[in-house]
């Protein structure tokens, strides 16, 4: 025995019994005390179950032992490793301090006791095998070493022979095997079966073997099971990606599963080390396991953590999961470390894809303002998504089913339970649209989704997903306005109320009650919206319709027809007079002016009527006879009523005639001009010319300008009707110029929508240009009313013309709406008395101040006037002696054709009498 056993020896006292053992547990040798008491045999047999306390006590110190024996049934004693002097294990003590004496007969004993355990000894000269007796017998069984072999299983007995005949020949010191060993009953037990020679000759021939013979079925069991154990977590380990490692701090082994190797690739790689994988390892992660290790040191407590483990070339790196769990001794003192690692590489990606998903989705739905919740069936719990907050306007925090439906209206509310109730009943998915409110007051519409979702091992639910509609629906609420209702007043359009006259129509005819439709133009408005603006203009009419609705019954339908146009449909009129009344109450409510600041604004009401009878059973026929009738209703003083004639319906037709008429008149060449001259009433001054536009319509005469001007700036022709006279008139002055006939100017009527034509001002300075005439001899004569809407439109065309010095005259003077401030804002030139005022100044004097007025104001404002339409040489003289500057009239010619106004400059420019020659003229 080397020093470190005899070192070991000399520590106990001679009285206790001690046993050496090797490193495996196995006896080496015993004192007599420890033979005495059978202590060798029970440490062989007990050798697997005593590993625990061998690891124990080789950490060092004297670890506390107990084997069965003894008059108490066991031994109570004390385990000890024993090292050399470089720390290397070399054996373990095992001592039973004063044990106490047993019989030498209770060596058998002990062996019975311990669980499985029988002896035997192997007398080889005779082939004799002497077993102890099992726990129920006390016999001991003597039997043939080759009967026993015949007891072994057939598969196992090759190799049991084997073994002991090595042994016997000394190529191991222990002979040791493991087989199956039939039963009384013919059944199989595995067996452990262990001995050696303990007495031979002189030549070393075995004489005796002795051992032990241990049923170790029990114990086969538990590794077959452990096996399977062990290959079902492999095989989980290798479906889940995972390895196992464990480290003994205290020798600094670090072992690795095949497992792990495998996922980390490392199974081929000698020269891979932990510190290679700590090098590997990405910095952050380093430094996160940097910190859990210290953590687990510190405290002692489990640790996880995910790493990113990086890999030679352009391999992408591996995501992996660590766990890390201590084992501690009683002290507190980690002794070992237990782990996993799992490769989470595809988790990585997936969750991240997740994620993605989650955001894109989170997007989408934000974007489509759709969010989405789950109502479980049974217990009405409810979850939102994030959207669904977002749409509800709360905050994300709980909220139950009642309170979320708190918000919607009662009859949303009302109809989302139900659907709930018929769908948890069996019915199909159903789609809703619903109101609610937010608690801020914003009224939100949503379409809701609703279906029931029966997953196997989750309670019924529904999945509800809302879609905020809000913006659809107010779109389509306005569209329904746009389509239905006038945006201005509020009333119904002409769509809707032909849809509402048609059913009146058809309820009126059921029931065979008399049915009126009146036709309201306002009279008036058109001046006042020129001259205040579309701002005032629109006040007026809601202001106007208000007035006029609330002068109707309920049953009465009230819409806007057109600008200042407006319909009424009388319904359940018990006489067709009580139309009529109708008319004079709504009329008469439009008598109180309306104020705007210091102004009072008053307008009229013009109202056609016409009746259901026969042949006028539609809303066309009806709006016809009604439109006829407020024409004529104005063509008789204007704020009145009339019924329905056939003398009104040939003047609307006769109007309609026109207006088509008028298109592609210019091309048929049906427009001509006449010429007529304006005299100074200073002798020796050439004379001026105006320019009168005609309309001859083939097979039916001379059309009226009075009558078809109108028309023609209603419908839009005037436009190019004015181009046309413009680009006449500036050619035909042009080759009287060359000619060499004298005079001042040429005159040209131009139409207030003409001046709100963009780029008109700039078009006839252009047209003055192409046929070589100034535009300071080109004049425009102007209406009144042209100059009240000033408009950026208005100045700009205004400021061309002065800087062109083209001169400006304002047509019919006194009979429109006349305002200082227009006439002094625009460069004006001339202002043109009306006939009118010319006609009757002779025969009444105050006609003739309002002419001497109209002089006086003309001069004061610097602008020359000229009187139109006299006929007389009296009138001629009053207006010289009033200061009238030029003299325009039959008194001195008719308007002329080219050739006979060429002839009539020629003798004015002799110095005949104009008279004579418009005498000549005109005979």
């Amino acid at each position: 025995m080397d020093q470190g056993i005899i070192a070991s020896l000399l520590q106990h006292p001679l009285a206790s019994a001690l046993v050496i053992l090797d490193r495996n547990g196995a006896p080496l040798a015993a004192n007599p005390a420890a033979r005495e008491h059978g202590l060798p045999a029970a440490a062989a047999a007990y050798q697997s179950m005593l590993e625990d306390i061998r690891l124990l006590a080789a950490d060092g110190g004297i670890v506390p032992c107990s084997l069965p024996g003894g008059p108490r049934g066991r031994h109570d004693g004390w385990m000890r490793a024993v090292h050399d002097q470089g720390g290397h294990l070399l054996a373990f003590t095992l001592s039973i301090p004063d044990p106490e004496r047993s019989p030498a007969g209770e060596r058998w004993e002990l062996a019975l006791e311990s669980a499985g355990h029988r002896l035997w000894d192997w007398d080889l000269a005779s082939d004799r095998v002497l077993r102890s007796p099992p726990v129920e017998g006390r016999i001991e069984v003597q039997e043939r070493a080759g009967a026993l072999l015949e007891k072994i299983h057939p598969d196992d007995r090759a190799g049991v022979h084997a073994q002991v005949q090595r042994h016997l020949r000394g190529e191991v010191d222990q002979y040791s095997a493991q087989f199956r060993y039939r039963q009384p009953d013919q059944s199989w037990r595995w067996v452990l079966d262990r001995g050696r020679v303990v007495a031979r000759t002189a030549d070393g021939q075995p004489l005796r073997m002795v051992g032990t013979h241990t049923d170790i079925e029990h114990q086969k069991q538990l590794e077959a099971h452990l096996h399977d154990q062990q290959l079902h977590l492999r095989q989980a380990q290798q479906i889940a990606s995972m390895g196992s490692w464990s480290l003994e701090p205290g020798c600094r082994r670090f072992w690795w599963s095949a497992e792990l190797h495998a996922l980390l690739g490392t199974e081929d790689d000698p020269s891979f080390s932990p510190r290679a994988w700590l090098r590997r390892l990405h910095p952050r992660s380093r430094g996160a396991l940097r910190m859990a290790w210290r953590r687990l040191w510190r405290d002692g407590r489990p640790e996880n953590l995910d790493l990113e483990l990086r890999r030679p070339g352009q391999q992408p790196a591996l995501q992996l999961r660590l766990w890390m769990q201590p084992l501690q001794a009683a002290d507190g003192q980690i002794q070992r470390l237990l782990g996993q690692v799992q490769n989470i590489s595809e988790q990585h990606q997936t969750d991240a894809l997740i994620r993605w998903r989650t955001e894109l989705l989170n997007r989408v739905s934000a974007l489509g303002r759709i969010g989405g919740c789950e109502i479980e069936v049974d217990t009405r719990l409810m979850q939102w998504t994030e959207e669904c907050y977002r749409i509800h306007g709360l905050r994300k925090e709980s909220i139950s089913l009642d309170q979320a439906l708190a918000l919607y209206t009662d009859d949303s509310r009302t109809a989302f339970e139900s659907a709930l109730e018929r769908i948890a009943a069996g019915g199909l998915p159903e789609q809703l649209d619903l109101c609610f409110y937010r608690q801020s007051g914003m009224r939100v519409w949503v379409q809701v989704l609703i279906e029931l979702d029966r997953r196997d091992g989750l309670p019924p639910r529904f999945v509800v997903l809302f879609r905020d509609i809000t913006r659809e629906r107010e779109a389509n609420e306005r569209i329904e306005l746009l389509a239905h209702y006038d945006l201005l007043t509020g009333l119904p359009n002409r769509m809707l109320l032909r849809e509402q006259t048609t059913d009146a129509i058809k309820e009126a005819r059921g029931r065979g009650t008399p049915l009126a439709m009146l036709f309201i133009d306002l009279d008036g408005f058109k001046t006042i919206n020129d001259s205040f603006g579309h701002a005032t203009g629109d006040t007026l009419l809601k202001a106007a319709a208000s007035r006029l609705h609330q002068n109707l019954r309920n049953s009465d339908l009230f819409g806007r027809f057109n600008g200042d146009e407006f319909i009424v449909v009388l319904r359940d009129l018990a006489e067709a007079e009580d139309a009529g009344h109708v008319a004079r109450k709504l009329i008469a409510s439009l008598a109180e002016p309306l104020h705007r600041g210091q102004d009072l604004l008053k307008v009229g009401a013009s109202v056609g009527i016409a009746m259901l009878e026969d042949g006028r059973e539609d809303f066309d026929s009806l709006l016809r006879a009604a439109d006829a009738a407020m024409h004529a209703a104005k063509e008789a003083g204007r704020n009145t009523y009339q019924y329905y004639s056939q003398d009104a319906l040939s003047r609307i037709q006769r109007r309609l005639d026109i207006e088509h008429a008028l298109h592609g008149a210019i091309e048929r060449e049906e427009f001509s001009l006449v010429y007529q001259p304006l005299m100074h009433a200073e002798p020796g001054q050439p004379p001026a010319i105006e320019a009168l536009l005609r309309w001859h319509r083939p097979g039916l005469g001379y059309c009226s300008p009075a009558e078809f001007i109108p028309i023609a700036e209603k419908c839009g022709e005037i436009v190019r009707i004015g181009d046309w006279v413009l680009n006449e008139a500036c050619r035909q002055a042009s080759a009287w110029d060359r000619a060499g006939l004298l005079f001042d100017r040429i005159a040209v009527n131009v139409s207030a929508v003409q001046l709100r034509e963009r780029g008109f001002a700039e078009r006839v300075i252009a047209v003055c240009h192409a046929h070589g005439l100034s535009p300071t001899r080109m004049e425009l004569e102007l209406t009144e009313s042209a100059l009240i809407r000033d408009t950026e439109v208005l100045r700009h065309c205004f400021d061309v013309f002065e800087r062109h010095n083209v001169p400006l005259a304002v047509d019919d003077f006194g009979t429109g709406f006349s305002n200082l401030h227009y006439l002094n804002r625009f460069p004006v030139g001339r202002l043109k008395i009306d006939r009118s005022f010319v006609q009757g100044m002779l025969e009444d004097a105050g006609t003739a101040e309002v002419t001497q007025a109209i002089v006086h104001l003309g001069h004061a404002l610097g602008m020359k006037v000229v009187a139109e339409g006299v006929e007389t040489e009296q009138e001629e003289d009053l207006l010289r002696r009033q200061g009238c500057d030029e003299i325009q009239g039959y008194l001195y010619s008719r308007p002329l054709v080219p050739r006979e106004l060429a002839h009539w400059l020629r003798d004015a420019a002799t110095g005949a009498s104009m008279r004579d020659t418009a005498a000549v003229l005109a005979g």
